[in-house]
């Protein structure tokens, strides 16, 4: 095989899916394809979530002789702070009329949250262009953060291009002049799952906001 080859598969493996017992589930962080008798999958494996989401399924029915796969979602972290999503809205305001952005983190040594601000290399109420911090060691991006200042929170093509690779979720805070709209999805390697129900929680720590 092509060295070349043999580096790509050993990155992003394919295993066929058991039909006795359950697949061992990835024991580093990567991707990998689930073969499965229902499908082709995608094992995505990360220190802070796990998540496996069906690619495609087959053309015809033909019998396929390894087990089943199914959705799932294993969020390893636990409930991201309210008052990490307080803060960003706080530094959002301080931004007004521009945008501004940051990252919160998870440290899967000490299990500890972290509002990191993003350098802003240009920004403004439409835009925002900002450098990748660098994280400590052991630590996770989480939630990505951007603002739209005055405007409404959504998900622009632009935000499609930028999290089309990320594992994470990806926040935007609108109408950051007041109690902030909120828009909420989850990215996983180019599939992106809008998040009707924002957690209580946030909202609760956005609504004792006073602007």
């Amino acid at each position: 095989m092509n060295p070349v080859d043999q580096v790509l598969q050993g990155s992003f493996p394919s295993v066929m899916v058991p039909a006795r017992e359950p697949v061992v589930p990835m024991s580093a962080s990567g991707e990998r394809l689930l073969i499965a008798s229902n499908g082709v999958f995608l094992e995505i494996n990360r220190p802070w979530i796990r998540l496996v989401r069906l690619l495609g399924s087959y053309g015809w029915r033909t019998p396929v002789p390894y087990g089943e796969a199914a959705d799932a979602t294993e969020v390893r972290c636990g409930a991201v702070p309210g008052e990490m999503v307080a803060g960003f809205a706080r530094m959002a305001h301080a931004a007004l009329p521009n945008e501004v952005g940051a990252w919160i983190t998870w440290n899967a040594s000490t299990g500890a949250f972290r509002l990191v601000p993003l350098p802003s290399l240009s920004h403004s109420p439409d835009h925002l262009h900002y450098e990748r911090p660098q994280l400590e060691a052991g630590e996770w991006l989480v939630v990505d953060c951007h603002s739209h200042g005055h405007g409404k929170a959504f998900f622009s093509s632009t935000d499609d291009r930028d999290d089309q690779h990320d594992v994470k979720l990806a926040l935007v805070l609108g109408h950051c002049h007041q109690t902030p709209s909120v828009a909420l999805r989850l990215c996983a390697k180019g599939r992106f799952e809008v998040q009707r129900a924002i957690p209580e929680r946030w909202q609760a720590a956005l609504a004792r906001e006073v602007v």
